[in-house]
């Protein structure tokens, strides 16, 4: 029986059923998702055209071979990407080929044979976190005013909720529930999954003064929690925002506490926060939940184990153990043990 050989098809005439039917309708991804593949497809398509000087017009499914996905990895290795960078892109365009092959089995080839470009290693780093007597300095060091208000609430809510910072700026007044025994908010995270994340009576109360500066007498609880007004407008705040922010204040206290961190950023307090659950002996599933996490897989990168429950844990290790005999010493006894007399 005669194999199939592969249609002659452009390689990037089913992008758009890709990205705009099947991620968007059918796997309901969420935008950002959705918009990342679309970047990463956008980037191989100038590589094709710029580096290899095939148009779109001409760039065929048949031509993706496995030494050209292998050529746009080390030209990305080249252009200083790392490694995790060249992976995420390697896997979306493996996820591409398989969307295709799953709509004409003539393609399975293909994507089998790109699926074997091996991911490149990625080095585990040691990844920064605040210690205590930094992260008070940095949330104490907001002025008394109602823009300092604003922004220590922010850092408040993202260390305490250790909620991402999507996640923080996508809240409106109508996901927050404040006046409770158990105070948390609704958070509607990655792939429009929705959480709840309780939150303590300390951050309340931010948030209570926040509110009551930022939001007097609101009506329309669809407002965004967080928001800037542009030409009498009220629009979420951007994310570019709150890192400028954070680095503000952080470089403000950094003369005082020299061992904050070159760089601090918004994930960093979510990472924080999940660390010192972790070693303050919070079970990582809990924390998983906590951080929204689909496995606790992904959580292990927040178990880092403190210095204490090293020691802990190294002088438990060091005790010998005491074991009480198995068997009795007294010599009638034993016979009757073993059935004798």
């Amino acid at each position: 029986m005669k194999s199939k050989t592969m249609p002659e098809e452009l390689f990037f005439s089913k992008t758009r059923d890709y990205l705009d039917s099947y991620l968007n309708r059918q796997c309901g991804k969420s935008p950002h998702t959705v918009k990342a593949y679309r970047d990463v497809l956008t980037m191989f398509r100038r590589y094709i055209l710029e580096e290899k000087g095939v148009s779109i017009l001409k760039f065929k499914f048949s031509e993706c071979t496995r030494e050209f996905v292998l050529d746009f990895i080390c030209h990305m290795k080249d252009k200083g990407y790392v490694p995790s960078s060249c992976n995420q892109r390697l896997s979306a365009i493996k996820a591409y080929l398989w969307f295709v092959a799953d709509g004409d089995i003539t393609f399975q080839p293909l994507a089998m044979s790109v699926s074997r470009v091996p991911f490149l290693r990625e080095p585990k780093l040691n990844r920064d976190i605040i210690a205590e007597p930094e992260l008070t300095a940095l949330l104490s060091s907001t002025p008394d005013s109602k823009m300092g208000l604003r922004d220590r609430t922010i850092m408040v809510l993202l260390y305490d909720s250790a909620i991402r910072l999507s996640e923080v700026l996508g809240l409106k007044l109508s996901d927050l529930n404040l006046i409770t025994e158990n105070p948390y908010i609704r958070i509607h995270g990655k792939g429009d999954k929705e959480r709840i994340v309780a939150i303590t009576d300390k951050t309340v109360r931010h948030l209570q003064r926040y509110i009551q500066h930022y939001h007097p007498d609101s009506i329309n609880r669809n407002h965004p929690l967080f928001y800037t007004v542009i030409k009498e407008q009220m629009n979420t705040m951007s994310p570019g925002n709150v890192e400028r922010i954070i680095k503000k204040y952080a470089d403000q206290v950094r003369e005082e506490h020299p061992n904050l961190p070159d760089k601090v950023y918004p994930h960093m307090l979510r990472r924080t926060r999940a660390t010192n659950l972790y070693q303050s002996g919070v079970e990582l599933e809990l924390v998983s939940r906590i951080l929204g996490h689909n496995s606790t897989q992904t959580t292990r990168i927040y178990a880092t184990p403190s210095l204490e429950m090293l020691r802990i844990a190294m002088e438990s290790g060091n005790q010998p153990s005491i074991e009480e005999p198995l068997w009795s010493t007294d010599e009638d006894e034993m016979a009757r043990i073993c059935g004798l007399r």
